[in-house]
């Protein structure tokens, strides 16, 4: 999705270009059309290295849990500090949905 919404934003500013260098004296926009237009092309750039080169760097999760796998047993502190266990959660309801957040922070 992210790529499709850079293809469009490309060809938008494909449009803007032609614009602006089709009819000068009425947008008045060669220079800052040239200027965000290497901007936008310097973003994609980096958002392709990020998520294609840099993101194969990333360590292998070969000890995170699968999907359908039984949870262990943990107990956390909510945002009030008091202690939640997952068998707590479970006690009253049928199942409980855990978010697993993959980076480094």
């Amino acid at each position: 999705m992210n790529l499709l919404l850079f293809v469009a934003a490309g060809v938008l500013i494909g449009i803007g270009l032609k614009r602006a260098y089709g009819d000068p004296a009425r947008y008045r926009g060669k220079v800052s059309g040239a200027i965000l237009g290497v901007l936008s092309l310097a973003v994609f750039a980096l958002f392709c290295i990020f998520n294609f080169v840099l993101a194969k760097n990333l360590p292998a999760s070969n000890a995170a849990s699968r999907t359908g796998q039984r949870a262990p047993a943990f107990s956390l502190l909510d945002s009030s500090g008091k202690p939640v266990s997952l068998s707590g959660m479970l006690a009253g309801n049928r199942a409980a949905v855990l978010v697993f957040y993959r980076g480094y922070w």
